[in-house]
């Protein structure tokens, strides 16, 4: 029975490593998954989802204004797929989600979203938030804290490497942008 799952977590916790690894044994077993990742994040390439541990595959873009149950209802045209992987879920809209949802319900493919739970401001992100309230199943990445507390909230640092606690939701950036901290240290270093 098909279901949708959310894995999220924090900045730097390897859900896309977890995401590839999940597509490799797939496709290691003769089953196809179908890939597909936020057009907004193109650090690795637009199309392509790559961990920081140096493994990548091509993927599906999508954009805000697509309709993901056409997106995999014209790829099961093709062929079939055992699984659908969704990188950077947290981008997608609240009307994707229930596209996602429909896709589970009336395509029967599994749709496994791996994405941030929370912004640098500890605000849900829209895709986030519907993915928290309508996925069959939640799984938590683990990542931690330079602490060793486990991380659960986000700095985003601005060019003078100090905390930025305003500004515009979405900013695509790595390491050099966030920093993954447990609540105690965010709360410090944002001053909130």
């Amino acid at each position: 029975m098909a279901k949708l799952y959310f894995n999220y977590s924090t900045m730097n916790a390897g859900k896309s490593a977890v995401l590839l690894q999940a597509a490799y044994n797939y496709r290691e077993r003769g089953m196809e998954p179908y890939l597909m990742v936020a057009a907004l994040d193109d650090r690795a390439g637009q199309g392509r989802i790559a961990s920081r541990i140096g493994i990548a595959a091509q993927a599906d873009v999508f954009s805000g204004a697509d309709n993901l149950f056409e997106k995999i209802a014209a790829r099961l045209e093709q062929g079939p797929v055992a699984c659908v992987f969704v990188d950077e879920a947290h981008f997608m809209e609240k009307a994707q989600v229930w596209q996602l949802a429909r896709a589970v319900d009336e395509l029967d493919v599994p749709v496994m979203c791996y994405g941030l739970r929370v912004d640098f401001r500890a605000e849900l992100f829209a895709g986030s938030a519907a993915l928290l309230a309508w996925a069959d199943e939640l799984r938590e990445v683990r990542t931690i804290c330079h602490c060793g507390r486990k991380a659960t909230m986000v700095v985003r640092k601005g060019a003078d490497g100090k905390p930025l606690t305003e500004g515009a939701q979405i900013l695509v950036g790595g390491n050099e942008t966030y920093v993954s901290l447990c609540r105690r240290h965010w709360r410090a270093e944002t001053g909130l």
